[in-house]
């Protein structure tokens, strides 16, 4: 035992696993979405593994439970009128907010339109709603600009591929040596 007689446990249970670690936004619902999304988005090829497997959907996770997914850098008091593309994000909803309406939005119309959630969707019918989602032909019941939805999910999905691995996507650089980025050079003498 180390000085002072403390003992480390090394139990399965007592040290989570660092390569699946738990979300700290998405509810069940929503992990089962991010994590089909994902891996419809970026599917495992002989370039790349799945988007799951990449870490996409805890990069997801951890931008939503963190300052950008609570919008601590946007200007959040209105009024709220429909901008321009140009103007940015212009909805009264922090990120997390906004991806949480679209999942239970898009979840709807998929339960509407195939009797299941996107989730447990086929691949052709994943599809189908993706290409609904980004054309700005499906439109949610709540009211939710789904291209806006789209526009964000997108986004996140892009930035979890090729962001640093340290904020828990492209892991193992997989998304850099697609591009065939080296990475950071860490030249500190």
């Amino acid at each position: 035992p180390p000085k002072g007689g403390a003992r480390r446990c090394s139990s399965p249970a007592a040290e989570p696993d660092a390569a699946s670690p738990g979300y700290s936004f998405l509810n069940l619902e929503e992990a089962a979405f991010v994590e089909a999304l994902v891996d419809h988005m970026v599917p495992a090829d002989d370039l790349t593994p799945r988007g799951t497997d990449i870490g996409i959907n805890i990069f997801i996770d951890r931008a939503l439970a963190g300052g950008w997914g609570k919008g601590e850098r946007l200007y959040m008091q209105g009024p709220w009128k429909l901008g321009l593309p140009s103007q940015g994000y212009q909805l009264p909803l922090t990120p997390a907010q906004l991806y949480r309406a679209g999942i239970e939005a898009t979840n709807a119309h998929c339960r509407k339109s195939y009797g299941k959630p996107f989730d447990r969707l086929d691949d052709k019918q994943r599809e189908d709603v993706l290409v609904a989602l980004s054309s700005g032909k499906l439109s949610f019941d709540n009211g939710l600009p789904a291209r806006v939805f789209w526009t964000t999910l997108y986004q996140t999905v892009m930035e979890g591929m090729f962001s640093d691995p340290i904020y828990g996507g492209n892991r193992t650089k997989a998304g850099w040596r697609l591009i065939g980025f080296p990475g950071a050079i860490q030249g500190h003498r």
